[in-house]
């Protein structure tokens, strides 16, 4: 299956979405080479539409960048050859219903989110089209509506192969992204390494929004590290049971991971928690985790003991 991309739409400007919106606007800012729109709500789509999408990061000089068009509703956009879906996790569904009808053959979807599930989440909806499962790594956030501030290693995309559609080749989506300067691995099978991501932020973020305690706490205080690795242990047995290629010492691994982070890093699902959102990723950790445990027949008594304490408000 061959594909031409020439225009390409991102979803959402978020810390993920305007980073590498930002990329893809300022490099391509001649629509007949590459046509990049955005779609965006409320005062962030008034923002750029009038004034552009500004990045504060040491990768550019210049802090603005203007897509070629912005679209606040779904329904106006009209059918490109590739989206970017750079949303949280609860709004998946209903931007996937939104797009069902835009979707081709030969339409391109790159999810660039976090958790374990989020392809297979897609295809419930989605049945057509090409759908590559992707992990993503970027240190950037909101500074306010319309800006987003990036700081740390530039960001990077691992992609892999759709297991639907085997046969398409990603290269021409890698070459336009590494034209723009992101930073993209193309595997095969890029499942492994979105699992190995989901160790950590699954376990590191459900037990510091319990005890509302940092990643460096928890690698340090006997309690949270025990908690962490009964988390991490439920992930494993998932894992090898949908034969996700994983190596042996992952439990080591994410804790040797978790201790390269300042001692004081909080995790997003623990800021969330205390700051009572009303949506979070509780679902996209221990709901996911709590779902395949059902399907697959596997025990997953730690990951649904923690989310029902978070549920319940049993915060120290």
């Amino acid at each position: 299956m061959k594909t031409t991309i020439k225009k390409l739409t991102v979803i959402g400007l978020g810390g993920v979405g305007g980073y590498f919106g930002f990329k893809l606007a300022q490099r391509y800012s001649n629509p007949e080479e590459l046509q990049i729109s955005f779609v965006a709500r409320g005062e962030t789509f008034e923002i750029v539409k009038k004034d552009g999408l500004r990045l504060l990061s040491p990768e550019h000089e210049s802090p603005i960048a203007h897509p070629a068009a912005i679209y606040e509703e779904f329904t106006n956009v009209p059918g490109p050859d590739m989206f970017l879906i750079c949303v949280k996790e609860y709004d998946l569904e209903k931007v996937c219903l939104a797009l069902k009808d835009k979707i081709k053959a030969d339409t391109v979807i790159l999810p660039l989110m976090n958790g374990v599930d989020i392809y297979e989440r897609i295809r419930k909806v989605i049945t057509t089209g090409i759908v590559l499962p992707a992990c993503v790594y970027v240190a950037s956030h909101i500074k306010e509506k319309g800006t987003v501030e990036h700081k740390g290693n530039p960001g990077k995309i691992v992609v892999g192969n759709d297991p639907k559609n085997p046969d398409y080749n990603a290269q021409e989506l890698v070459d336009l992204m590494k034209s723009a300067g992101i930073d993209i691995q193309y595997k095969e099978d890029a499942f492994p390494d979105i699992w190995t991501k989901f160790f950590f932020i699954a376990s590191f973020g459900l037990v510091s929004a319990r005890y509302n305690q940092s990643i460096g706490q928890i690698n340090e205080l006997p309690e949270l590290r025990e908690r962490a690795t009964l988390i991490m242990e439920e992930i494993k047995a998932i894992a090898t049971k949908k034969n996700i290629n994983i190596p042996a010492e992952i439990i080591a691994n994410t804790f040797q991971k978790a201790a390269t982070f300042p001692y004081s890093t909080p995790t997003s699902l623990q800021l969330d928690i205390q700051a009572k959102k009303e949506n979070t990723e509780l679902e996209l950790f221990a709901g996911a985790i709590m779902d395949y445990g059902k399907s697959l027949g596997l025990p997953v008594l730690e990951s649904t003991r923690i989310y029902e304490e978070i549920k319940a408000g049993f915060i120290s």
